[in-house]
């Protein structure tokens, strides 16, 4: 299963539009910063998960989605936008917030900035903003309970 990792998108439809087109996913993970333009992915016929960001707080109802804990083809997620975690400081609390969950993989964004690194056994991703030229978004392929494959593109490059 392709999933795309989408964040901090903060209005920028046309981008994501891009990669879903480029990308042909199975799934898409919106992780904040605007909530409105994940509700906007929920006219492809591709699955939606999605949480809420900082920049949120006055655009959604409240009590949406802040962490999604959950099993994509076998393999355990955390995701967050990571806000309330400090990740501008530092990873450790959502590090250890996402093992406490029982993750293999960590999804975040908030810093604006890509980040993909194996700590232990925990994947840590940030697909960094998907926003304007420089944006940037994640791919990750799962199956049969492993990570097959991980990615970070920038659209300026593609």
């Amino acid at each position: 299963m392709k999933l795309l990792i989408l964040s901090d998108s903060h209005g920028c439809i046309e981008t994501m539009e891009e990669a879903i087109r480029g990308e042909s996913p199975d799934l898409i993970i919106h992780l904040g910063d605007y909530w409105a333009d994940g509700e906007v992915l929920q006219k492809h016929p591709i699955p939606v998960y999605q949480v809420v960001g900082n920049c949120d707080r006055y655009r959604t109802a409240p009590g949406q989605t802040e962490t999604i804990c959950c099993n994509i083809e076998g393999v355990s997620f955390f995701m967050t936008h990571g806000h309330h975690y400090g990740v501008k400081m530092g990873l450790e609390r959502l590090y250890y917030g996402a093992l406490e969950a029982g993750a293999q993989v960590a999804l975040f964004g908030h810093t604006h900035e890509a980040y993909c690194q194996k700590e232990g056994e925990l994947l840590l991703m940030n697909p960094g903003s998907c926003g304007g030229f420089w944006g940037s978004y994640g791919i990750l392929e799962v199956s049969a309970g492993e990570i097959q494959s991980v990615a970070i593109y920038h659209f300026a490059s593609r």
